[in-house]
C-alpha cells in the first residue's frame, strides 16, 4: 500500500525548518462512460486551464475547489506556493489517451523544473479520482504513479479526491497521502485541505511518517450527506480520526456512471503506523457501516416522474417554493443538460409558478438575446444532444432578461462560475432559463440575477443531483427528486457495463456480494 514517507523534500535529510515550499497542481475530469458528449483539449481550455506560472490564469485556477483551497492553507502556514498547471472540465464522456497524456506530460515537465530550479519541500495534487481516459481506466492512478517516480521516494505526495472518486491500488501505492471530501454536496474542501496539509507538513519537517490504507466495499450508488442515515454516518467517521494511529478516514462513494474495475466504494484511511490489527478493525468498521446504510436506503428515493411532480405539487400546496431535483439531466454527472422530460410534464398539467433552469442550449440563447428583452416569438428549446435529451419543445416564449455577466457560487470557497449568455424565458406559467455554458445549478443566483422571484414560485426545477442542496435548503420549503428519463437515470441494470466487477450492489442481490 505504498511506502512509508518520512522526512521530506528531494531526499532524505533532517526535518525542514523554516517557510515550506510546496507545489499545487490539477487535472479533474469526473468521467462518464456513457455520456452523450465527447471530451477534448477545447473541453478544458474552455473550462479550466491554467499555465504555471501565468498570471493572467491563476485568479480562476484558484477558484478550483481543493487547487485553491491549497493557497488558502498554505499562506495560513506562511509557506510558499509554486502554482504548478490547474486543467478542469465538466463531466463527460473518457478523455481521448492524447489529451490525457499531454495535460499529465504538461504537469510532470513543469513539475521536474520547479524541483530543478530550487528545493520543493512537498507535492500536492487536486483530482478527481473518477477520471477515465482510453487506455487508461486509472487515470489518477497512472499519474500519481509518474509523480511518485519524479520526486522519489521521500518526497511528501498528497492528493485532494471528490468523495465520487473510485479508488485503486495503484493512487494508495504510489506512496500518497489522499484524502477527500466527506460531504456531499461538497462543502468541506477547504476543511479537507487542511487536514492533508497538517499531515504533509509535519512528513516535510520529519516530525511524522504516514501513509494512506484502502479497503474497498462492493456497493455504489448516490448518497447525499444532508439527511439520516448518512449524516449521522458522516459524523461518525471523525470518531475514528485520532486514536489507533488513524489520522484521517475518507468515504469513497465512487462514481457509479464509470465503468471500469475499481468503480464502487471505498474506504481511504491515512495512518502513522501504529497499531496494524487496530486499523484493520478500523476499516472493516467503517465498511460495514457504509455497507449496511446503503444497501438498507434507496438509492436517492428519486421518484418517477409523473409521481415526482405529484408529490412536489402537494407539498406546493401547503406552501412554496418546492425544488423539483431534475438529477437524471445533471450535467456535473456528464449528462446534457438539455432534456426536455420535466418541462414537457409540468407544461401538459398546465402547472403555474414554476422556475426551471438552467437548460443548456446555446441556440436558443442567442436566439432570444437577438430577439430582447420584451419580444414574444415563437422558440425551439431543449432536446438537442440526443435521445436521452427528449424531443425539442416548440414554445411561444416573452423574453424577461438577458445577461452575459453572471456568476454562481459552485465549489468553490472564493469567487464563482460564469454561466454565459443568460435568458429568462416565460412560457405559460414557466419561467424557463436558458444559457451558454453547460454546468448544473448549484445557485439561486441563476434564477435571481435574471429577475425571478423565485420565493413567490410554487416549483423551482433545478438541473442538479445533490449540490444545490447547500443554496437553496435555505429557501425551499420542501425538496423532491425526480428519477426522469436522461443520461443519470437511476436504472443502473441498463447501462452496458463492461469492465464493472462484478458481483456489485445494487445490481447483483445483496448475498451474492462478498467483502465488508
Amino acid at each position: 500500500m505504498g511506502p512509508d514517507m518520512g522526512v521530506g523534500g528531494q531526499g532524505r535529510s533532517a526535518g525542514k525548518t523554516g517557510p515550506l515550499t510546496v507545489f499545487v497542481a490539477g487535472l479533474v475530469h469526473e468521467t462518464n462512460s456513457f455520456s452523450p458528449l465527447p471530451t477534448s483539449l477545447r473541453s478544458f481550455t474552455n473550462d479550466q486551464r491554467h499555465r504555471a506560472g501565468d498570471p493572467a490564469t491563476l485568479d480562476r485556477a484558484r477558484q478550483l475547489p481543493a487547487y485553491g483551497d491549497l493557497f488558502t492553507v498554505a499562506e495560513d502556514h506562511g509557506d510558499r506556493v509554486l502554482d504548478g498547471p490547474a486543467a478542469e472540465a465538466q463531466p463527460s464522456g473518457p478523455v481521448p489517451r492524447r489529451v490525457y497524456e499531454a495535460l499529465r506530460d504538461e504537469l510532470l515537465a513543469d513539475l521536474a523544473a520547479a524541483m530543478a530550479a530550487g528545493p520543493v519541500d512537498m507535492v500536492v495534487l487536486a483530482l478527481h479520482g473518477a477520471m477515465v481516459a482510453r487506455d487508461y481506466p486509472d487515470c489518477e492512478g497512472d499519474l500519481l504513479t509518474h509523480v511518485r517516480a519524479l520526486v522519489g521516494p521521500y518526497m511528501p505526495l498528497g492528493a485532494m479526491l471528490d468523495l465520487h472518486g473510485n479508488a485503486s491500488p495503484a493512487m494508495v501505492d504510489s506512496g500518497a497521502i489522499i484524502i477527500a471530501c466527506k460531504e456531499y454536496p461538497h462543502t468541506d474542501f477547504l476543511a479537507r485541505m487542511g487536514e492533508l496539509y497538517v499531515i504533509l507538513s509535519a512528513m516535510a519537517r520529519g516530525a511524522l511518517k504516514a501513509r494512506t490504507h484502502l479497503r474497498k466495499v462492493p456497493v455504489m450508488g448516490l448518497f447525499g450527506t444532508t439527511e439520516q442515515p448518512m449524516r449521522g454516518f458522516v459524523d461518525r467517521l471523525a470518531g475514528y480520526e485520532g486514536r489507533d494511529g488513524v489520522l484521517s478516514v475518507s468515504m469513497m462513494h465512487g462514481f457509479i456512471w464509470s465503468d471500469t474495475e475499481h468503480t464502487g466504494a471505498s474506504v481511504l484511511a491515512v495512518s502513522d503506523g501504529g497499531d496494524p490489527v487496530a486499523l484493520e478493525r478500523t476499516l472493516a468498521a467503517i465498511a460495514a457501516d457504509f455497507r449496511a446504510i446503503v444497501t438498507g436506503t434507496p438509492l436517492q428515493s428519486r421518484l418517477p416522474l409523473d409521481q415526482a411532480v405529484d408529490r412536489a405539487l402537494s407539498l406546493a400546496a401547503l406552501g412554496g417554493p418546492v425544488v423539483l431535483a431534475d438529477s437524471s439531466d445533471n450535467p456535473g454527472g456528464g449528462a446534457a443538460c438539455d432534456s426536455t422530460f420535466v418541462l414537457r410534464a409540468l407544461l401538459d398539467r398546465g402547472v403555474q409558478d414554476v422556475a426551471l433552469g438552467m437548460i443548456w442550449d446555446p441556440q436558443a440563447a442567442l436566439i432570444a438575446a437577438d430577439a430582447g428583452v420584451g419580444a414574444q416569438l415563437p422558440l425551439r428549446i431543449g432536446g438537442k444532444v440526443g435521445p436521452l435529451s427528449g424531443d425539442p419543445v416548440d414554445l411561444d416564449v416573452t423574453v424577461l432578461a438577458v445577461r452575459e455577466d453572471i456568476r454562481q457560487r459552485g465549489l468553490s470557497t472564493e469567487g464563482g462560475d460564469p454561466i454565459g449568455l443568460a435568458v429568462a424565458v416565460r412560457a405559460g406559467g414557466v419561467d424557463i432559463v436558458l444559457n451558454s455554458i453547460r454546468q448544473q445549478t448549484f445557485s439561486p443566483d441563476c434564477f435571481t440575477e435574471l429577475g425571478i422571484d423565485l420565493t413567490g414560485k410554487a416549483l423551482v426545477v433545478v438541473k442538479s443531483t445533490q449540490h444545490f442542496r447547500a443554496t437553496f435548503d435555505t429557501i425551499a420549503k420542501a425538496t423532491v427528486y425526480c428519477d426522469a428519463p436522461g443520461s443519470l437515470n437511476l436504472n443502473l441494470a441498463a447501462l452496458p457495463y463492461r469492465d464493472l466487477r462484478r458481483p456489485i450492489w445494487p445490481l447483483d442481490p445483496i448475498d451474492d456480494v462478498t467483502g465488508p
